[in-house]
């Protein structure tokens, strides 16, 4: 029996949470809106001013729930871990793994053509789906299929790193092309970020942090040291193994939800505002809307290739933290990625 461990995320502005027995209580204006036991909880993520009590952290911290703080708008501000989990040992071997170039070059090369695969897949599936723009996108999955091969031929950590960026390169450049509707609304000319500039930066971003803090959140769940990447190098506050991970995840994940929740009109330019030097933020209302779609997605079930057993979505980082930490303790030659079919 799998079960996949929820977040709860809290975005309404001036809410309270506290601990109330072996729940938590969360209080808007005043007023009980939902109690939810604690065990069913692996993270709580807090958006703007929200507000904990110090017993409700220390009793997360007692259940091994993380509680992380972030901007209105998604920008991680901070996190509350309890005591830290996980064999020494492991976490001691991804330390000299993390520090030998012949060791990151190899997980590096496993992220990124998992990465890769996977955003050659959701170019070719577009480019059956839209006729007027198919070719283009074809051409660009051929691409694609390229920068893998330079990845398996040559996988210096340099190498890994440059093809990763020529791919990137080419995905986003015809990532307008997937766009089918509002496409002035949601007019894509490349990515940008911290801040986004634009309606679709700025969807792809929130949608980004909410997937980083689940992966984060799996490697805890191993024992492996989030911080310490691989193709991401050392940098104080970065989750660097957290962001090596989620790039197998982006295309098929959140890509692929940012573009499904624009064509079919769940999100509007209007969802949008746009301040003084360009920044671009979303609405309460979208963002709420945004939540929900991201956690029904987790529930939609995928076979995963590599132990070939059916899973809802929000799983497969869970899985994946497991086959990589098995890697590390030298029990898989290799570290598998996750490739959707």
């Amino acid at each position: 029996m799998k079960r996949c461990l929820n977040t709860l995320y809290v975005s309404t502005q001036g809410s309270y949470l506290s601990k109330d027995g072996e729940c938590v209580r969360v209080q808007t204006d005043g007023k009980d809106v939902a109690r939810i036991p604690i065990h069913i909880i692996k993270s709580l993520v807090c958006f703007g001013n929200v507000m904990c009590s110090p017993f409700l952290l220390g009793h997360c911290a007692d259940n091994g729930v993380t509680v992380s703080f972030l901007t209105e708008n998604g920008a991680f501000l901070a996190a509350v871990n309890g005591r830290t989990t996980g064999n020494i040992l492991l976490r001691r071997q991804q330390y000299r793994l993390a520090d030998d170039p012949a060791a990151s070059a190899g997980l590096a090369k496993s992220f990124v053509a998992g990465k890769i695969v996977n955003c050659r897949t959701i170019l070719r599936r577009s480019a059956r789906e839209r006729e007027d723009d198919g070719s283009v996108l074809a051409a660009a999955a051929d691409r694609l299929g390229r920068c893998l091969e330079a990845v398996s031929n040559r996988p210096d950590l340099e190498t890994v790193r440059g093809s990763e960026g020529e791919a990137a390169a080419i995905y986003f450049g015809v990532f307008d092309r997937m766009i089918g509707v509002e496409r002035d609304a949601f007019r894509f000319k490349g990515r940008n970020r911290r801040p986004p500039l634009d309606p679709m930066n700025c969807l792809l971003s929130f949608l980004y942090t909410l997937l980083v803090n689940d992966v984060r959140s799996a490697l805890e769940t191993v024992g492996l040291d989030p911080a310490a990447g691989f193709l991401h190098r050392d940098r104080p506050g970065r989750p660097s193994l957290a962001l090596d991970m989620m790039e197998e995840f982006r295309p098929y994940v959140v890509d692929r939800l940012a573009l499904t929740l624009v064509n079919r009109g769940q999100v509007a330019g209007d969802d949008f505002t746009e301040h003084p030097g360009g920044a671009v933020t979303l609405g309460e209302s979208a963002r709420k809307n945004i939540l929900v779609a991201w956690q029904e997605r987790k529930k939609d079930e995928v076979r995963h290739p590599f132990i070939d057993e059916q899973m809802p979505v929000g799983l497969l980082w869970h899985i994946q933290a497991r086959l990589l930490a098995r890697h590390v303790r030298g029990e898989l030659d290799a570290y598998p990625p996750f490739i959707v079919r």
